[in-house]
């Protein structure tokens, strides 16, 4: 399958977890792609194992600052000239009460998640060519109430919003906007939060399919609704929970 040679993407937090499925998936079906994240160690390893040579641009950033995204889209420009589709997949998560949140807490999920998501678009829109394709990582938390999850949910539910209101936007080059909201997926920040096996247990044991999630799985649907296969999709949010948010579990 080459349907994505001579494209780029751009995926940012594509160091590792669901960004670096989804560009792994994305190298094997023909495409460039750029990987932008906080950790400079995360990246050179994901370049490594990639292994696609000049197929593959990782530019260290921190999409909550206008500063470094700036600095990203001229790296794009100088090695690529621009972009067919953005995956905005860069995320934190913090959790709490909403009496023991603090400020920076706030500050800090607001900032990547929200407005990191807004701006990294915001910035792509000079170099996404008509007819492209963005995708936002959203959340099951959207859908399923968690009493110490209001800040993150808040900011999952704040891009589900912007992915609907940029639809119309783009749309009007072609430029089709979908989110993904997954469920319990196996990644470093889902173990660092349910590090207990027990812990872990009780996610899965909340999923109809009976299993955790892979980054795979996520990637499977990203990589769907960057390519063509999706031309007539756009507005829309993909929930990828393996049932979690759908049903009660035998």
């Amino acid at each position: 399958m080459a349907e994505f040679t001579g494209k780029t993407v751009l995926i940012t937090g594509g160091g590792s977890g669901m960004g670096l499925a989804t560009a792994q998936r994305l190298v094997e079906a023909g495409a460039s792609v750029v990987l932008a994240g906080r950790d400079e160690d995360r990246l050179e390893s994901a370049v490594k194992e990639l292994d696609a040579g000049d197929r593959v641009l990782a530019v260290p950033t921190d999409v909550s600052s206008t500063g470094d995204l700036d600095r990203l889209a001229a790296r794009i420009t100088e090695r690529f000239g621009g972009l067919d589709g953005v995956f905005a997949n860069a995320g934190v998560a913090r959790f709490g009460l909403t009496g023991d949140v603090s400020e920076e807490d706030f500050d800090s999920l607001v900032g990547i998640n929200f407005k990191g998501v807004y701006f990294t678009i915001q910035t792509s829109l000079p170099l996404l060519r008509d007819g492209g394709s963005v995708v936002v990582n959203g959340s099951w938390l959207t859908h399923r109430a968690m009493a110490f999850s209001s800040v993150y949910a808040a900011t999952k539910a704040a891009v589900i919003s912007l992915t609907r209101s940029l639809a119309p936007h783009l749309g009007t080059r072609g430029i089709r906007v979908n989110a993904i909201s997954p469920g319990y997926i196996v990644t470093d920040m889902f173990t660092s939060i349910a590090s207990a096996p027990e812990a872990q247990e009780e996610c899965r044991s909340h999923t109809s399919l009976g299993r955790l999630g892979l980054p795979a799985d996520i990637a499977d649907a990203a990589v769907f609704l960057l390519s063509p296969r999706s031309s007539y999709i756009t507005g829309h949010e993909l929930v990828v929970d393996g049932g979690l948010t759908t049903s009660i579990p035998l």
